[in-house]
């Protein structure tokens, strides 16, 4: 299928590793240009380095604090400065700290808040005029499985991932009219580093072996193993592509089966 990537521009936030860097090599490799954002200067210069020297796309690596309008603004101008137009739009973000509800303070809520929730929408407010001088705009949202069922520990993430997904519907009705094309997509257990770390938390706090847990959190999937990012990756090119002509408005989980909710 070609997804008619070719010539389009991609931004890409949290993209120096994990789920968003396999997005934007994944967008990359299908003829995209790609804006990749992330905090550290040094590590998004050589994630966009790298996707350029395998796939042949042009990239461009860019430090932004997505809790920060300002740097969020930079960053749009950026891409539109480097590559003229912003076609696509892929949300992303470093989970919260996990934790139940007394673990919090305000400052811990107002931290996610501004990570998970804000981050999306002080973007999507930045790349909108643009977005809408293409003629095949999309946004997708890396969110959790938790928009379809919370997860036991990360009541931040559930919070904010959940309120992204309210962002995301209201989204694709409000901005059909102008072509945008809004969806969000869910991972379940994919091997990531933020995963591994989960993991291992969870290990060290039932005084288990990390891969004990793993082996468990595997076998409660019903094709019996984690993702691979570049799976997962797959998904959310073809959501941010043209090829991608009708569906918006969607929660989508990419989770093997994890989640049994109808």
């Amino acid at each position: 299928m070609d997804l008619q990537l070719t010539g389009r521009t991609a931004v890409v936030l949290a993209a120096s590793r994990g789920l968003g860097y396999a997005t934007a090599h994944a967008l990359a490799s299908e003829g995209a240009r790609v804006v990749l954002a992330s905090r550290d200067a040094e590590a998004v210069r050589e994630a966009a380095e790298r996707i350029e020297a395998e796939t042949g796309a042009e990239t461009l690596g860019v430090a932004a604090d997505i809790t920060r309008s300002g740097d969020i603004e930079a960053l749009i101008d950026a891409a539109v400065a480097r590559f003229g137009a912003i076609d696509s739009l892929v949300t992303n973000a470093g989970g919260p700290p996990p934790g139940r509800f007394d673990d919090f303070t305000d400052a811990d809520w107002q931290g996610a808040f501004e990570l998970n929730l804000l981050s999306a929408v002080r973007t999507i407010r930045a790349a909108l005029p643009h977005l809408r001088a293409s003629d095949a705009p999309r946004v997708v949202f890396i969110a959790s499985s938790s928009i379809h069922e919370p997860i036991d520990g990360l009541l931040l993430s559930n919070v904010f991932r959940a309120g992204l997904l309210g962002l995301a519907k209201s989204l694709a009705a409000e901005l059909a009219g102008d072509g945008v094309l809004v969806n969000i997509v869910g991972p379940g257990r994919v091997d990531t580093e933020r995963v591994r770390t989960l993991d291992a938390a969870q290990a060290r706090k039932q005084g288990r072996d990390e891969a004990e847990i793993r082996a468990e959190s595997a076998g409660r999937i019903p094709l019996g193993r984690y993702a691979e990012p570049a799976e997962f990756a797959r998904t959310v090119t073809y959501l941010a592509s043209p090829g991608n002509s009708y569906v918006t408005s969607q929660s989508m989980l990419v989770d093997g089966g994890m989640v049994r909710g109808l």
